[in-house]
């Protein structure tokens, strides 16, 4: 807790991980394989209470995948953890043994986006949402702050077929109040407005409610729409916002060629008639910085959005 009494901000990887060794004491068919990184991915938590149903498969995604595979038909719950561009890097494993074979494994993809900093674009996760959306029967869940995270773990004990969870290094503050009910497939109107709709996921919401503090500054009515459910997509709420307020700008930390933004565009384009936006990482590979100063390089932090908004609108 800040010194305000705002709640500390998180990490989506370690409230993951912390809710997963939680889950792990009340049920026994949940198992956790990792690509030796359970350090970063947070897996190690549940390896430490359950040593005897975690697996640390070495630097082998590929083999990682198909064990899961393997004992999700036998009637286990796996997650599976690694960093988003590596276990992605493997798509044919998960084409072929995750989802064609018709199993409940639980992709965990750490690392996302441009935000994990001076590692570089060899570490970060910005293709995983596009690759994963083309595949039949895969479920794309990427919480917002640390109650979105614990509730879609929670959610994906029970979830039936493959799914991948998006999870990011850098702490996020919290967007959601206490009591915040996680349901699957529907997006949370954070802010309403009638000028424009801002539509975020993942690591990006944060920054997009402050971004819609400073346009009403301009005299901007924006909404705020936070889609933790890529896929399946919360149809009926984006179809409703683009009536209701005829622009629609999304938001993420993640290439805009199949991504959050390619996903609505796809969502509404027989639906309505609106203008989409699509706002994230260009037609370009990430670089090495800060989170902050990436934030700032490619607009995804409070004043980028702003401006992005203003021109949009303009």
């Amino acid at each position: 807790m800040a010194r305000d009494g705002t709640p500390a901000a998180v990490a989506s990887r370690d409230a993951f991980g912390e809710a997963l060794a939680r889950l792990g004491e009340t049920h026994p068919e949940v198992v956790v394989l990792d690509a030796d990184l359970a350090e970063s991915t947070r897996s190690r938590m549940f390896a430490k209470k359950f040593p005897e149903r975690f697996f640390d498969m070495g630097i082998a995604e590929a083999n990682m995948l198909g064990v899961a595979a393997g004992l999700s038909l036998a009637g286990k719950i796996p997650f599976c953890c690694s960093f988003a561009c590596f276990i992605t890097g493997r798509f044919d494993q998960v084409k072929m043994s995750i989802c064609y074979s018709a199993t409940n494994v639980r992709i965990v993809g750490s690392h996302c986006g441009v935000a994990i900093g001076e590692d570089g674009y060899s570490q970060m996760g910005l293709e995983d949402i596009a690759l994963m959306r083309s595949l039949p029967t895969m479920s794309i869940i990427q919480p917002a702050d640390d109650l979105e995270t614990i509730g879609a773990v929670e959610y994906l004990v029970a979830h039936k077929g493959p799914a991948f969870l998006r999870t990011t290094r850098q702490k996020l503050d919290r967007v959601n109040q206490d009591g915040y009910l996680f349901q699957f497939g529907k997006g949370v109107t954070l802010v309403d407005g009638k000028d424009l709709t801002i539509v975020a996921t993942g690591g990006t919401v944060g920054p997009s409610l402050k971004a819609a503090a400073l346009l009403a500054k301009d005299g901007l009515s924006v909404r705020v729409i936070n889609i933790h459910t890529i896929k399946p997509i919360d149809v009926e709420l984006l179809a409703k916002a683009a009536r209701e307020t005829k622009r629609i700008l999304t938001v993420e930390d993640h290439q805009i060629t199949g991504g959050l933004g390619g996903a609505v565009c796809e969502a509404l384009a027989e639906r309505e008639p609106v203008r989409i936006r699509r706002h994230g990482i260009p037609d370009v590979f990430g670089e090495s910085g800060t989170p902050e100063a990436l934030y700032e390089h490619f607009k995804l932090d409070a004043p980028g959005i702003a401006a992005v908004a203003r021109d949009f609108v303009g």
